[in-house]
């Protein structure tokens, strides 16, 4: 197999992250504009959709779980969206150097993911939350599409990190 050859594939891969990576994006934000736009959340707090799942609003200031909200003040959500903003670039740029597909798309969705909460943490200040999982008398936090597709994009690449066959050189 030539250079060429090799380059295109890889840069066709590369364009399927890139893909993954908008997916999320948009499917994030339009979200959480219809949550805040046109369901109205804010304003009726909670709601129940089905047994196991509410619609619940809240505002994150913090990192994940709540963790360091009140530790950095009012400029909380400027210092997080900057080292999510740091971390999702040196993401890209392992993106675009992997070659494996579910490695790549991995990463754009964890990548999408990261854009879409740190979008949220420059225009409101906080991350946008609302789906609410519960099952008898469990709770889940609330969580958005964009920490869905970071927890999903990295429980992928733990999985192939543990299952990853070593190449014979």
């Amino acid at each position: 197999m030539n250079i060429v050859s090799t380059r295109s594939t890889k840069t066709k891969k590369w364009l399927f992250g890139m893909l993954m990576l908008v997916v999320v994006l948009v499917c994030d934000q339009f979200s959480k504009y219809w949550i805040l736009n046109i369901f109205n959340l804010p304003e009726k707090h909670s709601v129940e959709t089905l047994p196991f799942l509410n619609f619940t609003m809240v505002w994150n200031k913090a990192i994940t779980f709540g963790m360091l909200g009140d530790a950095l003040g009012q400029y909380a959500p400027i210092i997080f969206a900057v080292v999510a903003f740091s971390i999702a670039v040196g993401l890209f740029v392992w993106m675009i150097r992997a070659s494996k597909l579910c490695v790549i798309l991995s990463l754009g969705a964890i990548i999408g993911g990261a854009i879409g909460n740190i979008i949220d943490r420059v225009r409101f200040g906080a991350v946008v939350d609302f789906i609410h999982l519960h099952v008898s008398g469990w709770s889940w936090y609330v969580f958005n599409i964009a920490d869905s597709a970071i927890v999903c994009g990295v429980g992928v690449l733990l999985i192939d990190a543990f299952f990853r066959k070593e190449s014979k050189r």
